[in-house]
């Protein structure tokens, strides 16, 4: 896809600063169990302050010129972690939907998951449903976060989807177009960075067909630390980047 510059409309409606800055940020949310084991706290604590940033990067996005964020919180990699742990991170999801339904629905926050959902438990499935249908006139921020998301588990039930698709011959041809459509994110914008904090400098399976052409930031910073203004200050240097596409 061609680079273009934004139309007046939309450069109009960016707050005074943030032209030159990403409209999607997907952010790989890495560090938290680190940040707690070097305080001497048990890994959840960190868990538990990673979702407390979550709360203010959300809070903060929109005033930065960020329409889309994305946000890794579980990959299918993340089942080999101790039971205590895994239970533990459901609970910290389960109790972050049932507590923000009525400040996203109050800031104008749009939530929706991508993953792969059938092995979570009922009750995660059904609050997760419920903030959809809750925020989905939502427009103020678009906010995808990934439970049980792996990008090759992803592309692999999107080509089952596009077969049978056109086994029912609802699809003509396999085109870019036909396949993004069987893709959890299927009418997401691309995005446009991919930041990972904690120092690791891994994509680690983190939307690999979408973010094809994503800049990349890696940043040492744990990401229970890592702040609103953290975030504007890699959202001032994408700015500087130059973005191609594949041109001169």
């Amino acid at each position: 896809m061609a680079e273009t510059a934004l139309d007046l409309n939309a450069a109009a409606a960016i707050p005074s600063g943030t032209e030159h800055r990403p409209r999607h940020v997907a952010i790989i949310m890495d560090g938290n169990g680190r940040w707690a084991t070097q305080k001497g706290w048990p890994r959840l604590v960190g868990h538990r302050r990673g979702a407390e940033r979550v709360k203010q990067i959300v809070h903060a996005a929109p005033d930065l010129g960020v329409d889309w964020l994305t946000i890794y919180a579980f990959s299918t990699e993340n089942w080999k972690r101790s039971t205590e742990e895994v239970l533990g991170l459901m609970g910290i999801f389960a109790r972050y939907i049932e507590r923000e339904a009525v400040t996203m629905s109050r800031e104008g926050v749009r939530m929706r998951f991508i993953g792969e959902r059938e092995r979570l438990n009922s009750r995660l499935r059904n609050l997760m449903n419920s903030i959809e249908d809750r925020t989905a006139g939502n427009t103020r921020l678009n906010l995808t976060v990934a439970i049980n998301y792996g990008g090759r588990d992803e592309i692999l039930r999107a080509a089952r989807r596009l077969s049978e698709r056109m086994a029912r011959n609802e699809v003509d041809a396999i085109t870019e177009e036909s396949f993004a459509a069987c893709l959890d994110t299927a009418g997401h914008p691309e995005p446009d960075l991919v930041i990972r904090t904690s120092g690791e400098t891994r994509v680690s399976n983190f939307l690999p067909y979408q973010a094809a052409y994503a800049e990349y930031e890696f940043t040492p910073v744990l990401w229970p630390d890592f702040t609103p203004d953290h975030l504007a200050a890699i959202l001032d240097r994408f700015g500087m980047r130059a973005r191609r596409f594949g041109g001169a």
